[in-house]
């Protein structure tokens, strides 16, 4: 099952931003995502995983991620071979 999960703050209002996040990974994975999931939490939380995989955290990395390198990353973990078109370049 291939499923990302993204935690976001309540408290920060993150909660458009990581819908915006869930509908570009959906608009470009389609089917291919079993499911994207929307994860409240707190206390400054903001995590991309990708099932057991963490691609993004917020304080580590430094921020929220560009779409393009979002999208790279959740590719090499679903279908690493795939070309993403004009992402890739």
């Amino acid at each position: 099952m291939s499923r990302v999960q993204i935690r976001y703050c309540t408290q920060c209002q993150w909660l458009l931003r990581s819908a915006w996040y869930a509908q570009e990974l959906l608009s470009t994975f389609g089917e291919g995502l079993d499911e994207v999931a929307l994860m409240p939490s707190h206390g400054g939380t903001f995590e991309i995983w990708y099932e057991d995989v963490l691609l993004w955290e917020r304080k580590r990395d430094g921020g929220f991620p560009d779409i393009k390198r979002l999208k790279q990353s959740v590719r090499d973990q679903l279908e690493p071979g795939r070309d993403l078109g004009h992402i890739d370049r």
